[in-house]
């Protein structure tokens, strides 16, 4: 006879929230039948309401989750160089991804819900990441906002080419990702006019990838 191992209240949320990131990786959200992360933990239907009242409640609370792992995994190092500051935080949300590729995927699925606490998420991780790459190449100056519109832009774009890379099993490995998504800020930095481009965009222009060699 198997014996049920005894969690804690955290470690049994945790654990519904990690198979519940399976299920919405998985499916669109209207195709989810949350008492299926009951059946796959083997525990009461009443438990999991217990922790989780609603299918809504739980998907908002694993997006909350997965956003706030990413912002604390892309946290910026303020001794680095800004290019290297920007390699740091794109190869930690793109090594977050892919470590946790269900809930990184429930994540891309959520970008296309309508609910506002949903959106709220979000946008408050995108506000996040979007204050700390302006304060890096632009320090202690009030960005043009065009500056603000590109950068905001180009986290969609590392969204997507995440999502890309993991749901498609692309063969590119994490650095060719990583330098995509660099030269891509960077180009669009450049495609601003003078005036709206950030102080320091000289020196993310000044060097190539890591291990680049000059000819």
């Amino acid at each position: 006879m198997t014996t049920r191992t005894r969690l804690t209240p955290g470690e049994r949320r945790a654990q519904l929230l990690d198979l519940g990131a399976q299920l919405f990786a998985e499916q669109p959200y209207d195709q989810v039948r949350i008492e299926r992360v009951a059946e796959l933990a083997g525990v009461s239907r009443g438990l999991l309401y217990h922790y989780f009242p609603t299918k809504r409640a739980f998907f908002v609370e694993l997006l909350r989750r997965e956003s706030e792992r990413i912002t604390e995994r892309t946290a910026p190092d303020p001794d680095l160089p800004p290019l290297d500051q920007l390699r740091h935080g794109i190869d930690g949300f793109l090594a977050n991804c892919r470590g946790r590729m269900h809930g990184a995927q429930a994540v891309f699925r959520g970008t296309a819900s309508a609910d506002p606490d949903v959106q709220a998420i979000i946008d408050r991780g995108s506000a996040e990441q979007t204050r700390r790459i302006l304060a890096a190449v632009s320090p202690g100056e009030e960005p043009h906002p065009l500056l603000g519109i590109t950068v905001r832009s180009w986290l969609l774009f590392l969204r997507s080419a995440c999502f890309e890379w993991l749901e498609n099993g692309s063969s590119a490995d994490q650095e060719e990702v990583r330098e995509l998504a660099v030269g891509a800020l960077v180009g669009a930095f450049l495609a601003l006019p003078r005036y709206a481009r950030p102080a320091l965009v000289d020196e993310l222009t000044l060097s190539g990838p890591p291990g680049s060699r000059t000819t």
